[in-house]
């Protein structure tokens, strides 16, 4: 069904709670006969006359027979969340039950709801713009405390406001060029050029520092992508278990048993992380396992943090080749020897030669700072820069999730700060940007007036399309299906 062919008179209806067996189901209505229909059905008091924000008790009956006692919740508009009538019925949570009452009043004269429709009746009404309502799509799917601060600040207005801000100056820049076209032929300026490209500058900063909290927003939002890589054996799978506390990836001592990805979730400090066991590092003739390995490379190079697993049956060089492969890549990793109670002596100072070596400088830039500062003292910096872990008797692993959560450096992302986490808004900002840019082109080779309004218009419009000033049903229909159905 298209936006433009749903219609504001009609009374939607649908379960606004999970579907299933529960203690409480919320049936939830919303339209010009949302109180009125309710009231055909409800036994108690007289819902035609209540004020709005009222809880009552009754029953529903179909006829004389009763369906259940309920509790009916009354929103008048434009105090509700669509800004239209709403009534709220708390039933027991029976999957008859509920059912019943919902084709109870389907008969009566209600439409079953789209996906998302209640939403999108807020924003059409006015009541939300269409990134606070992409944000509440957000808040219901949120799962862990960072990607709940996140949807909770673009729900809250944050985004908007600092959008409308940049577009209400915009504007007022179009409106005088406008103007200096309807006296062409004069040859007047009303819009300073000076001023605009100083307002672009502006604006530029602020676009530029939107775009690059995307991948800290992202990050919040999707969780972060933590690779597990090291030789066959040396303990991958058996890690992976220990910190999600349970038997998720398959443990054998024989080299290669996994040869695919594993991947599972778990928050550590309100943040959540993605961790993938991958197949062991190595060269190998078996297809299968060479397959595995391929993936794994592949995998590490998407990961935001790479878990760099040792043992101390591996030969130095080797470790030593693999730091230099995972150094290159840049991206952040973590060096963890696991077995630490096999670990001698003669070991460790051989460790310590490659942990001072220039190509560990991507594991820490502090960790770095202290080893060129205090290299009289190799063996307690050492200590700080490789985690000692046994992953089979898992001790180690809570030091192992605060290096990881420092890793990440969760506690440098200011959740009062505007975060976006929408590539849809990536997208639309970063058109902006090129918009502007060739405004400042064209002042600095100069153009015609009406060039200048064109770009402006442009810049204007993919703003708009983030907060829904400008929108198509195709883009309604496509972020509105995604929802789900009483929401």
């Amino acid at each position: 069904m298209s936006v433009h062919s749903m219609q504001a008179s009609d009374t939607i209806i649908a379960l606004a709670t999970p579907s299933g067996i529960g203690a409480i189901g919320v049936i939830r209505l919303s339209g010009p006969d949302a109180i009125s229909l309710v009231n055909e059905v409800f036994h108690g008091k007289d819902l035609s006359v209540q004020h709005s924000h009222t809880i009552h008790f009754g029953t529903i009956r179909d006829g004389r027979h009763v369906l259940d006692e309920v509790l009916v919740s009354v929103f008048i508009g434009p105090k509700s969340y669509t800004r239209e009538n709403v009534v709220e019925i708390s039933t027991h949570g029976s999957p008859y039950i509920i059912e019943s009452i919902i084709k109870l009043l389907i008969r009566k004269g209600a439409r079953a709801a789209n996906p998302g429709e209640f939403t999108l009746r807020a924003f059409l009404n006015g009541q939300l713009d269409l990134s606070q309502a992409e944000a509440v799509a957000d808040l219901i799917a949120s799962n862990s405390q960072a990607s709940h601060q996140v949807a909770m600040q673009q729900m809250r207005g944050g985004f908007s406001s600092e959008l409308q801000h940049l577009r209400d100056q915009l504007i007022h820049f179009a409106s005088m060029i406008e103007l200096e076209l309807d006296f062409g032929e004069e040859d007047v300026e009303f819009a300073n050029r000076d001023d605009l490209k100083a307002l672009i500058y502006q604006i530029n900063r602020i676009l530029n520092k939107l775009i690059a909290s995307f991948e800290q927003g992202n990050v919040m939002k999707n969780g972060v992508p933590v690779v597990i890589a090291g030789k066959p054996n040396v303990g991958k799978s058996t890690l992976l278990n220990a910190l999600l506390n349970e038997e998720r990836a398959i443990v054998s001592e024989i080299a290669g048993t996994t040869r695919d990805t594993v991947e599972d979730e778990m928050v550590i400090g309100g943040l959540r992380f993605r961790f993938i066991d991958t197949a062991g590092i190595r060269e190998t003739e078996d297809i299968i396992e060479a397959k595995g390995v391929e993936r794994t490379h592949e995998k590490i190079k998407q990961a935001k943090l790479i878990i760099y697993l040792i043992d101390p049956a591996q030969d130095i060089a080797e470790i030593k080749e693999q730091i230099t492969y995972l150094g290159s890549l840049g991206i952040p990793f973590l060096t963890v020897m696991n077995k630490k109670d096999l670990v001698t002596s003669e070991f460790e100072n051989q460790l310590s030669v490659i942990s001072y070596h220039p190509i560990t400088s991507g594991l820490s830039e502090s960790s770095t700072e202290r080893s060129s500062e205090d290299s009289g003292n190799r063996q307690e910096t050492t200590d700080k820069r490789i985690i000692y872990i046994s992953a089979k008797n898992k001790t180690g692993i809570e030091e192992l999730k605060s290096e990881i959560l420092r890793k990440v450096n969760l506690h440098a992302i200011n959740t009062d700060d505007v975060l976006i986490s929408n590539i849809r808004h990536l997208e639309a900002l970063q058109k902006t940007q090129e918009s502007l840019n060739r405004v400042l082109e064209n002042i600095d080779n100069p153009v015609t007036s009406d060039f200048l309004a064109m770009d402006i218009k442009q810049a204007l419009y993919y703003l708009g399309e983030i907060t829904g000033q400008v929108t198509t049903d195709d883009l309604l229909e496509t972020i509105f299906s995604k929802f789900c159905i009483g929401k």
